[in-house]
């Protein structure tokens, strides 16, 4: 199936992709040493945990568990669609999604754990900001289903069934954007530690203001009534 996608699409997902590979890496190798742009891992590690009785790490990851599905609930109240369309409100999503990281800096740097908290909220927030677009999975806090697409494209290729570019290209360049927020997270993380979140926020604030700015100038293109 071919997939088409406008150019915001692509700028978007890249970007959003960096930052959570940026938010991620800051949380791994903060404090808690907790990734907080996907659940699977704290799942496990929840399970762990309760088989152990360790129950203050039980109290911390469920905490993580919650502010992440209420960030992606938020997500659903300003979004309220699960499918992505140019008009939706992702600029507002956008900057309480960098409002959370900035909030999130001076908690990290008390060492309390409401600075994952936020931090894990605002990936759940970002998360849920679009779920397909023309049949393509869009997800930029985690790669899981970007390297399965990958995988299944390769499959495909194997056995001589048309290849999904387009698709498989935008698994690949979320894959790209991720890796390199984590190492440029890292690379701030060492130089300023919690003040590395400075650096994701601004670039989702900016992503949600060019939005606007690509929505607007979409809206003024459109001929008006006859």
């Amino acid at each position: 199936m071919t997939v088409y996608l406008p150019r915001w699409v692509w700028v978007g997902a890249v970007s959003l992709a960096c930052v959570g590979g940026m938010v991620n890496v800051v949380g791994y190798l903060g404090f808690e040493h907790q990734a907080v742009s996907h659940l699977t891992g704290t799942t496990s590690l929840l399970g762990a945990a309760l088989a152990q009785g360790n129950w203050r790490a039980v109290a911390h990851l469920w905490g993580v568990l919650i502010a992440f599905c209420l960030g992606a609930m938020l997500g659903g109240l300003i979004v309220q669609d699960s499918t992505l369309r140019l008009g939706r409100r992702y600029g507002v999503a956008l900057a309480l999604e960098a409002a959370l990281l900035v909030a999130a800096v001076p908690l990290f740097e008390r060492g309390l754990i409401w600075g994952a908290l936020l931090a894990a909220m605002a990936c759940g927030l970002q998360n849920a900001l679009a779920t397909t677009f023309s049949g393509a999975i869009v997800r930029t806090t985690h790669l899981s289903g970007m390297f399965t697409d990958l995988g299944i494209g390769l499959g495909h290729l194997l056995r001589g069934m048309p290849l999904p570019v387009r698709r498989l290209l935008l698994s690949g360049m979320i894959i790209s954007g991720f890796l390199a927020g984590g190492v440029i997270g890292a690379w701030l993380f060492s130089l300023f530690r919690y003040k590395a979140l400075l650096a994701p926020a601004v670039l989702t604030g900016g992503t949600g203001l060019g939005y606007v700015l690509y929505r607007q100038a979409m809206l003024r293109r459109e001929p008006g009534p006859t």
